[in-house]
This record gives structure tokens, sequence and C-alpha cells, in this order.
């Protein structure tokens, strides 16, 4: 009775977990595919060029296995297929271990995305919560014959349910934008706000003085201390933006981009941008002429790319460079709209939610 209820806690725990994680990861698919294509990067570079092939299917995997964490968590919790759900969980954490471990280890990719955008865990924080979730699997791996052999009906109706419904909520994510957005640049935010730290930096200064070690909350004034290293005691005051610039040839735009009324429109990768909607966004572009609102074009691309493609759309607009990271935490559309006001952002719009010429105007009236 006591084994069965310890492995009922190891059960809920480790299916909740896994249930949490898969659920924030359903709601913004894309960004889960952005860090697959970081891992392969560094995986095609390290150990093996086969991993670059992965990148054009890093959507698909992505979606694949947030479905597959939430499933494998429910089905643990019930008890529908223990046997297999262990063995699926336990190749499962021994790959997400192998990957921390690495990007830890080697420090080659510094967020995991283990829980998205919302939680950010550096990448050793990563590789314990692995490990600790190695031992739980491994013990209900151990004591897999006292698991529940059998399952209701009902629980297998709530597994297949909540298959379909996870599936139809990451496409619909992909098709659209996350439904909870825990990035930067969420509606709502002024962007340069969060380029400032929220309060004053505080640091501490780690002095030798004899061989030993003193730490200091003020730099002294001891010429005989021999300095170690400084280390800041609030690192949550750090700006929630550190890397936002735009430019062209003429040079940063970033200020330009925060003063009045602004739509930028965003694109990460002119090779993998859609053009399913463009005309949509060239009906948008025509429409605000003359309006008081300045339509910017921000592309990850080199200044020629970006001029060609403005020309080729006779789009007459502020065009902008950025870096593509930057793009892809902004807006996860390729190309995707934002609405600002003196840096505030008011509206985020995914291509196939192209807004109208009214539509915009009208958040500014608001």
């Amino acid at each position: 009775m006591v084994k069965q209820g310890f492995l009922w806690v190891i059960r809920f725990i480790v299916g909740g977990l896994f249930i949490f994680s898969g659920l924030i990861k359903v709601n913004d698919p894309v960004g889960t595919s952005i860090k697959l294509e970081e891992y392969f990067d560094v995986f095609s570079n390290d150990i093996a060029v086969f991993f670059e092939y992965l990148k054009p299917i890093a959507l698909e995997l992505g979606i694949f296995l947030v479905v597959l964490e939430v499933v494998l968590g429910i089905m643990l919790i019930l008890g529908v297929r223990t046997k297999f759900t262990v063995w699926a969980l336990s190749l499962m954490i021994l790959f997400f271990t192998f990957l921390t471990f690495y990007s830890a280890y080697f420090n080659k990719v510094t967020d995991c995305g283990c829980f998205g955008d919302a939680i950010k865990l550096t990448p050793w924080e990563s590789f314990y919560k692995d490990l600790i979730l190695v031992v739980l699997i491994g013990i209900l791996f151990l004591f897999k014959d006292d698991l529940p052999k059998s399952s209701p009906k009902w629980a297998k109706v709530v597994t297949m349910s909540a298959l379909i419904l996870c599936f139809v909520l990451a496409i619909t994510a992909v098709r659209n934008l996350p439904f909870i957005d825990f990035r930067a640049y969420k509606v709502g935010v002024n962007i340069p706000q969060n380029m400032q730290p929220s309060a004053t930096l505080e640091y501490s200064y780690v002095m030798k003085k004899n061989g030993e070690l003193v730490t200091f909350d003020q730099y002294p004034s001891d010429e005989s201390l021999e300095f170690v290293e400084m280390n800041l005691k609030n690192p949550d005051a750090l700006p929630k933006i550190s890397d936002f610039a735009v430019w062209n040839d003429e040079g940063d735009f970033s200020e330009e981009v925060f003063t009045g009324n602004k739509v930028l429109i965003l694109v990460s990768s002119m090779a993998k941008m859609s053009d399913a909607n463009l005309p949509e966004i060239d009906q948008l572009v025509k429409s605000l002429a003359g309006s008081p609102v300045q339509l910017v074009f921000v592309a990850a691309a080199s200044q020629d790319e970006i001029q060609n493609f403005t020309s080729s759309r006779a789009w007459d607009v502020l065009s902008l460079q950025a870096d593509a990271t930057v793009v892809k935490t902004m807006i996860r559309s390729n190309p995707g709209v934002m609405v600002l006001k003196d840096g505030e952002v008011l509206a985020k719009f995914h291509h196939n939610n192209t807004p109208d010429a009214s539509e915009v105007l009208d958040l500014f009236m608001k």
C-alpha cells in the first residue's frame, strides 16, 4: 500500500510537470521550433552533419514533441498503457538530459526552452531539473510491473481528446500567434522602458586579502586588497530587452522607431517569408499612405535584399535592418505586423490576420 502511494505521488509529479511544460510550449510551437533549430545548428557543427537536414522540419518536430509531452503526462497520471508510457518518458528524458548537459557543459545554447518563454532556466538549472526527473522516472521504470496494468475507458477517451485538442491548439497557434505572449515585446509593453533596468543595479565586490576572500557591497578604497570578481546582486532588475537595434546605411534608427505612430512590418527571414498574404499587406501599406502613421519595414536581411523587395512591392516605407533573433522574439510570424505608439506595443498581427487600415487607425484612437 505504501509503495503504491509512493509510486502514485511520483506519477503525479512527473506527469504534472510534463503536462505543464508541454502546455506552455503548445501555446508557442514556433518558439519550440526556433529552439530546435539552434540545437540542430550546434549539433551539425559539433556532432554530425545530418542534423542540418532536420532544420526544415523543426516546426513539425516541435509540434510532435510538445503534444507528446502533454499526452504522456496525462497517460502516466491516468494509468493508460503505463509500460509504454514509462518507456517513452525514459527515452524522452534521457534525450532532454543530453541536450541540457551539452548546452550547460559546452555553453552552446544558453536557454533550453524547457518551459518556453514563461520560465527562464539557466543551462545548469535545466540539467539539474532533468537529473531529478531521470531519478523519478527511473524509479517508475524499476517498478513498472507495479503500475496499473489497465485503465478505464474514460481515461482512454480523455487521453485521445487531449491528443486531438493539443494538436488543434498547436496548429492554431502556428497559424495565428501564441494565445499567451510571455515575451518582452507583448502587447501593452513599452519597449524603451523594457530596455532599461527596472531598478538600480547593485553589485558586490569580492576581494582577496592575505589569501582570504572578502566581499564588500561598495568597492573598497583599500589599495592592499586584490580584486577577484564583481557579482550582480539583483539580476532580476536587468533590462528585459538588451539586444534591440534597427538600422540602415544612414545609421541607427532605434530611437526613431519609438517616436510617434508606427506600423512595423517584420520579416525574420526573406528566404522563409510566406507570400500567402502579401497582397493584404500591400493594401495596408497603400491605405496608410498619407495618414499620421509611419510604416517601417524591418527585416533580417541585407540592405540590397530589402531595397529589392520593397521596390518590387512598390512600398514607400522606411526600410531598416535587424537581427533575426530579435525579429523572431518580437513576433512569431514571418512576415508579421506590430503597431507601436511612442514605443508602446498596441497590437501584433500574424500575416494570416493582417489588419486593414481602419483597424490600425482605431488602435491609435483608443
